[in-house]
Order: structure tokens, then C-alpha cells, then sequence
């Protein structure tokens, strides 16, 4: 299989979309390795997914082509009570999806190595349908008898939003057990909005503010990191990626802060990995994703109105804090056939009480997620990797602030809540 063909199936595979919402929008790991232990690899050299990872982890990686996918599986509910014929609960329709993965790494020196990692970063998906409230109520007796969504708009409500990165990356050892690695971050990003009528008079721009379709953004960015094997049985390694700049979504004007901006987040990590024994590994990583830096992230949803509306410099947004995130993993290696793996993985939920609302669209509540893993080597060779996740259900629970989009104080109480699952499958050629 050529490489240019695989790597042209994986950038359009990867357009199908992912939805992702486990530390926060962002995945919980990144390469099926990682994804068995909790998604710690700043320290670990397994795969060809330093581009997502630690691009410094290329150098000792050695020749190889990664190509996975995995089933995502999350399962979102939103309800509101107190606010009578406002109330209502429902479920997500959108439950299953497939997320690619693919990556590439040549040593073209025994100290320079070159590669391309291609990977969903992330996403938020909802798709609610209508029927739990009456338009007429909604719009002033306007439409009376027609059913809206829960957050009293016309026909389905939800938004989503796929984020492809292709990174290509370069990394050098500048001492035998020390290496450097640089991955450029180019961005794909799709979205649109359906079901937020009942918004427009709180947005500067209520033609561009719901169901437009989907429009998309391109953006960059740039990842750096090091790696250092402090002894036979020490590795550690740290890794810093910029935040990535996106074109504005014009036709979502009226919905994210700064004219329809939508940025990936600054993020970095460092991690240890630990080889207690010639068959057993530990690693941990710690990660810090700073949310605050986007607006349309970060800014409070609470007040709608005050300071700016919807779309504006400073408008509304979804209230998402910034997060720490802990990544413990363990292998052991049973037999030379068969490598096991176990990991957990904790996070900060960024969303607070006051923001429920909003987040409805994007309920990325939850907080613990357990792995399992394994990777069979077979006679050539070439490996087949397999990775569990499951994300434990949280829930959040806070005012509603729909009163006040028709002049009322908030009123009522709103509580969205998550679970995940995910199974997902790799193959590697060792070249």
C-alpha cells in the first residue's frame, strides 16, 4: 500500500467528522497505544502520532505507518424543569461515529527522523429533536400548536463541529538519548448550528446565527517538544502546542464571539515514563488545555445581553474554564506476541452551573475515563493494536437563563449529563 494513497484516504476519511467531548472537546488520547493507557505518551516512543503527541518522540520511533479508526460512542441528555410548559427532557440522536487516524514516521538519518501525523483533535456534536415545547408559547402566540426544541427553536436542535489536524513533523537527536521535534499544525474545521431561533434578539446578527448549513475554516498553529531518556529505565519528556488560529465561520456570524471565531486552544504536557521491570512500564502525564484563551470558548453565557450580544468582540460564549487533565497508563509485555495495557484518565469538567444552558449544544461534562488495551505482533513483524475507553457519567445541573430572551429573570432548572464509549482498531507496518 503506497503511502501517498493511504495518507489521501485518511485526510478524506477524517472529513467525515468526530465528536469527541471527553477532556473537554479534546480527546482523551491520541494513537490506539495511547488510548490503551489514558492517553499518556509525552514519554513513550510507540507509534507514529508524535504530531498529536510529542513530536520529539519521532526520532526513536523508527520506520513505521500507522492506520486506525475508532467506533466513538457518546450518549447526551438534556432536561428542564420548573419553568412548566418549558419543560422537558431528550436524548442526543447522534450516537455512534468513526474517527480516523493515520500516521507516518522514516528515519532519514539514524539521528533525523520525518513524518505526518493526521488526526481528529476533536469536536462537539448534538442532535436533539423537537417536540418538547410549543412555539406558541415560545414566540408570543406566534405558531401555536407547532412543537420546538427544548431550547424553544424550530425543528432539531444542535450543532457539529469536526476538527482535522495534519501535522507533519521533524524531530532530531541532538544527544543519543535526547531529542527535539517541531510539527507545523494545519487545520481543518466544519460546524453549523440548527435549532437557536429563539437567540436572534440577542445576537448581532441573527441571519448568520442558525441554520445555515455547514461552513467550514482553515487554520495553523505549531507544536514543539523534547524527549530525554535519563537512564536505561527513565524517560520524560514535554511538549507545548501554540494556539491555533482559524478563519472566521462567516455563516456563524451571529453565534461565536469575534464574528464567528472559533480558535483550538493552547495546550502542553509533560510527562514520565517509568520501566520498572524488563516487562512491566508505567507513564504519566500531565496536561493543561487553557480554554480561556478562545472567546467563543470561554466567555460566560450567563448574561446574554451584557456586555455584547452574540457575535460580538466580547459576545457570549460557552463558558468553559480552563482544565487540568491527569494521564496514568501501565504495560506489561505477556509474551513477545502480546503487549497489554491499562490506563486512567482524569479531568477537570470545564463547564460551570451558571452555563448550563448554552452547553446544552455541547454537554462535554465528563471527567474519568477507564482504558484497556493490547497490541498482538504478528510473525512479520507489523502489529494490530485495539483500545476500550469508557467515560464514567457526570452531570451538570444550573438556572436556566431562557427567560431571559424573552425579558423574564432566570427561572427553572436545566441538567445536561454524559457517558462515552469507544473501541477502535490499528494496523502497523514496520518498514
Amino acid at each position: 500500500m503506497k503511502f501517498t494513497r493511504v495518507f489521501a484516504f485518511m485526510a478524506l476519511a477524517g472529513l467525515a467528522g468526530s465528536a469527541f467531548a471527553t477532556d473537554g472537546y479534546f480527546s482523551h488520547g491520541y494513537g490506539m497505544k495511547a488510548k490503551g493507557m489514558g492517553g499518556a505518551a509525552t514519554a513513550t516512543s510507540n507509534d507514529a502520532f508524535g504530531g498529536a503527541n510529542n513530536p520529539a518522540s519521532m526520532a526513536f520511533v523508527g520506520n513505521r505507518l500507522d492506520l486506525g479508526a475508532d467506533l466513538f460512542s457518546p450518549r447526551r441528555e438534556a432536561s428542564r424543569t420548573g419553568l412548566g410548559p418549558f419543560d422537558g427532557s431528550v436524548d442526543s440522536d447522534s450516537k455512534y461515529f468513526i474517527v480516523p487516524e493515520f500516521g507516518y514516521n522514516h528515519m532519514y538519518t539514524t539521528d533525523l527522523a520525518l513524518g505526518v501525523t493526521v488526526y481528529g483533535n476533536g469536536g462537539m456534536n448534538s442532535n436533539y429533536a423537537s417536540g418538547q415545547t410549543d412555539l406558541g408559547n415560545c414566540a408570543g402566540g406566534a405558531a401555536n400548536g407547532q412543537p420546538g426544541n427544548l431550547l424553544c427553536g424550530q425543528g432539531k436542535l444542535g450543532v457539529d463541529l469536526m476538527q482535522l489536524i495534519v501535522a507533519p513533523t521533524a524531530a532530531y537527536k541532538i544527544a543519543p538519548n535526547h531529542s527535539i521535534g517541531i510539527s507545523p499544525l494545519i487545520g481543518y474545521q466544519r460546524f453549523k448550528a440548527e435549532g437557536l431561533h429563539a437567540f436572534a434578539g440577542a445576537s448581532s446578527d441573527s441571519t448568520n446565527l442558525t441554520n445555515r448549513g455547514y461552513d467550514d475554516s482553515f487554520g495553523y498553529g505549531v507544536r514543539i517538544g523534547y524527549m530525554g531518556k535519563l537512564s536505561p529505565t527513565v524517560t520524560i519528556g514535554a511538549a507545548y502546542a501554540s494556539k491555533m488560529k482559524f478563519d472566521e465561520f462567516s455563516k456563524y456570524k451571529g453565534l461565536f464571539a469575534e464574528q464567528g471565531g472559533f480558535d483550538i486552544p493552547e495546550n502542553y504536557n509533560l510527562g514520565v515514563a517509568w520501566q520498572a521491570t524488563p516487562v512491566f512500564l508505567v507513564a504519566l502525564d500531565y496536561q493543561r488545555i487553557n480554554y480561556s484563551g478562545v472567546n467563543s470558548i470561554s466567555n460566560p453565557s450567563a448574561n446574554a445581553f451584557i456586555p455584547a450580544p452574540l457575535g460580538a468582540d466580547n459576545g457570549p460564549g460557552f463558558g468553559w474554564q480552563d482544565i487540568d487533565v491527569w494521564k496514568l497508563g501501565v504495560e506489561y509485555k505477556y509474551s513477545q506476541q502480546l503487549t497489554l495495557r491499562a490506563g486512567y484518565n482524569h479531568g477537570d469538567n470545564p463547564i460551570q452551573a451558571s452555563d448550563v444552558t448554552f452547553n446544552i449544544l455541547a454537554p462535554g461534562v465528563v471527567k474519568d475515563h477507564a482504558t484497556l488495551g493490547f497490541t498482538y505482533t504478528l510473525a512479520s513483524g507489523n502489529e494490530l493494536t485495539v483500545a476500550y475507553m469508557h467515560a464514567f457519567k457526570n452531570d451538570v445541573t444550573g438556572t436556566s437563563i431562557l427567560p431571559a430572551f424573552s425579558g423574564n429573570p432566570p427561572s427553572g432548572t436545566e441538567k445536561i449529563q454524559m457517558y462515552q464509549n469507544s473501541l477502535g482498531i490499528a494496523y502497523s507496518w514496520k518498514m
